[in-house]
C-alpha cells in the first residue's frame, strides 16, 4: 500500500469526504475482496487523507504517529476486508482499524523508550565487566546495536568510554582536554539521538493485531 502523500492541513480539510451510494461501496468492497488491484488503488485514494485526518485528531497533531498508524490500518484493511453495503458502515470500520493500529503504535513506542532508558540505567552503574541484561525481545538489542554503528565515530568511541570501559566523565574530560559538563551534555545529546534514530526506525515495523 503505497504511503499517503504529504498534505497541508487546513481547517477545511476536516470536512468528511462525500459518502459513496450503496452499491458503488458495495461494488468496490467486493472487488477489494477479490484481490483487485485497481480497487484497492481506488480505496486508498479515496480514504488516505481522510483517514490521515481522522487519526491526527487521534494523535493530538504528532504526524508521524498519525503515518505510522495510518499504514497500520491499510494492512488490517488488506487482511480483513469484507463486503460493505453502506459508506458509513465501512468508514466505521476504517475507525475501529486506525484505532487499533495507534494503539498498537503507542505500545511499540513505550516499549522502546523504556528498553532504551533500562538500557541506560543499566550501563550508568555495572562494572564494566558485566554482561548486559537480556530483554525479553532480543530484537531490541539488536536494533540499539545498528543504531550505534550508524553514530559518528567519535560519538561511539564517546559512548565506549563511558559505558562499556567504565571510564568517568573526568576521565573523559581530561583525556579530551574539555570540561566535564562539556562531556555531560555531549553525551545527553548523543542518548537523544540514539533514542530519535531507534523510533525512527519503528517506521518499518509492520503493526502486530490486535
Amino acid at each position: 500500500m503505497p504511503a499517503c502523500p504529504a498534505q497541508v492541513i487546513t481547517p477545511a480539510a476536516f470536512v468528511p469526504a462525500r459518502a459513496g451510494s450503496p452499491d458503488a461501496v458495495v461494488r468496490l468492497t467486493v472487488r477489494l475482496k477479490a484481490g483487485d488491484e485497481a480497487a484497492w488503488r481506488e480505496f486508498h485514494d479515496t480514504y488516505c487523507h481522510r483517514l490521515l485526518r481522522y487519526l491526527l485528531v487521534v494523535a493530538q497533531g504528532d504526524e508521524d504517529l498519525a503515518r505510522n498508524a495510518l499504514q497500520g490500518a491499510f494492512i488490517r484493511a488488506v487482511r480483513h476486508v469484507r463486503r460493505f453495503d453502506s459508506e458509513p458502515a465501512l468508514w466505521s470500520w476504517l475507525t475501529v482499524l486506525a484505532l487499533s493500529a495507534i494503539r498498537d503504535e503507542r505500545r511499540k513506542r513505550r516499549r522502546y523508550v523504556a528498553f532504551l532508558e533500562r538500557w541506560f540505567d543499566w550501563l550508568s552503574i555495572a562494572p564494566p565487566s558485566a554482561t548486559p541484561p537480556r530483554d525479553p525481545d532480543s530484537q531490541l538489542e539488536e536494533l540499539l546495536a545498528q543504531t550505534l554503528a550508524t553514530l559518528p565515530e567519535d560519538d561511539v568511541r564517546l559512548i565506549q568510554d563511558k559505558y562499556f570501559d567504565g571510564l568517568s566523565v573526568r576521565e573523559i574530560a581530561s583525556a579530551l582536554g574539555g570540561t566535564e559538563k562539556a562531556v555531560e551534555s555531549r553525551l545527553g545529546r548523543i542518548r537523544r539521538r540514539l533514542k530519535d534514530r531507534i523510533l525512527s526506525r519503528l517506521h518499518d515495523e509492520p503493526a502486530s493485531e490486535s
